[in-house]
């Protein structure tokens, strides 16, 4: 959830301080990248080398270094930030904060934010319980500041109460459900297919084809970082999700894939069909591995099942339905063609005549046409990147509905 977000860590000077050190470690781990801003207190109880390290940035202290003549610009910090989170945050810096002074630069940079700012007291049970600083705290909370609740336990002074700062966890935790509630498709079921199917001929060889499942699965992996309950129906590959928030169910045979894709359709809110289903199955499977005793060996096929249009004629009014075209001539007419035979509401073409796209690569190049034969297309990209596209273009759909 916290992938790629930029996030603020404002340090001040209390001995909880020596918490940001693993704040800031596990932010870094979720995928954030965090820049730290101590006010000058903060770097008499963990030094600035230690919170540089753990960000891979320079860490923020003053306005300006009077060696280089640089200063820092406090408007642009806050203008990159997603997110501001102030921990620990002390008594003093709370009363400046709510009544907007700025003698520092991390009061500088909390006044020129325009993300939203969260704020996790420390302080001694008498301090924290304080009129002035509850006071304080509702005025925050009245400007949209989130207060991270302090905890209760042993504090500095040897007494017993309420004013422990957060533990990190428990504020890391906090701040990815918050994301997690911005999130465009949160609360929506997705379904997604990817890969090949094999189509035994014996027990040992199979008809296939070159999908290595990599576009299926990087689809899967976006949709899950906009906060979508994903299935991933698999055909067999190599790939592996980079999510933990996906169901994977793995299939060999088109049959197969029908089956589940019959079950799990019935709840979901969008299918995307990326897999590269076969067109045609053995009639018989022998029972033993076929010997080469004959000059030719003739295989009879019969028709596998038509997957996207089997969920095309059950498709709700209400489900989004997208299926993916590879073609390597009138390419366009054809995607045309399969958008409306099949009920779709968007066909993603690509064509194997364009370098770069198709199977096994990491990269691809589609053109995307929906129900009204809007058209849209997009360069060669990493399959990363056409993910992203194709995640926009649903939340699109769905909110079209």
């Amino acid at each position: 959830m916290l992938k790629d977000k930029n996030i603020i860590v404002g340090v001040c000077g209390s001995i909880a301080a020596y918490k940001s050190a693993l704040l800031v470690r596990l932010l870094v781990k979720a995928g954030a990248n965090v820049q730290v801003v101590m006010t000058p207190d903060a770097a008499n109880f963990i030094t600035p080398l230690t919170l540089s390290t753990l960000s891979k940035h320079p860490v923020h202290i003053k306005y300006f270094d009077t060696e280089s003549g640089e200063w820092d610009n406090h408007v642009a910090l806050g203008l990159w930030a997603d997110y501001m989170l102030i921990a620990p945050a002390t008594a003093n810096t709370l009363a400046k904060m709510a009544n907007g002074l700025c003698d520092n630069l991390l009061l500088a940079v909390y006044l020129s934010a325009k993300c939203p700012v969260y704020f996790a007291p420390a302080m001694d049970l008498d301090m924290w319980k304080h009129p002035a600083t509850q006071n304080n705290v509702s005025k925050l909370k009245a400007y949209g500041n989130v207060l991270i609740p302090a905890g209760t336990g042993e504090l500095a002074s040897g007494l017993y109460g309420e004013g422990r700062m957060a533990e990190p966890e428990e504020i890391v935790t906090l701040l990815q459900h918050e994301v997690q509630k911005t999130l465009p498709l949160i609360g929506k079921k997705i379904l997604v297919t990817a890969g090949p199917t094999y189509e035994a001929i014996d027990p040992v060889r199979f008809i296939g084809n070159h999908s290595s499942g990599k576009m299926g699965f990087a689809i899967a992996d976006e949709l899950a970082d906009l906060g979508a309950e994903i299935t991933l129906i698999a055909g067999p590959t190599a790939q592996t999700t980079i999510s933990r928030h996906i169901n994977r169910i793995d299939v060999n045979s088109a049959a197969e894939m029908l089956d589940a894709c019959l079950y799990e359709f019935q709840n979901a809110d969008a299918c995307i069909m990326s897999a590269a289903v076969a067109d045609y199955t053995p009639v018989e499977v022998a029972s033993q591995k076929i010997k080469k005793q004959e000059s030719s060996l003739n295989i009879g096929l019969k028709k596998t099942t038509d997957i996207l249009k089997t969920l095309g004629e059950i498709k709700r009014t209400n489900q989004v339905l997208i299926g993916f075209a590879l073609e390597t001539e009138n390419e366009e007419q054809y995607a045309i063609d399969k958008l409306n035979k099949k009920n779709l509401d968007l066909i993603i073409l690509n064509s194997l005549n364009d370098d770069g796209a198709g199977f096994k690569g990491d990269t691809n190049k589609v053109t995307m046409i929906d129900r009204l034969l809007n058209k849209s297309v997009f360069e060669l990209k990493s399959k990363t990147a056409v993910a992203a596209d194709i995640g926009h273009k649903l939340v699109e759909l769905l909110n079209s509905k």
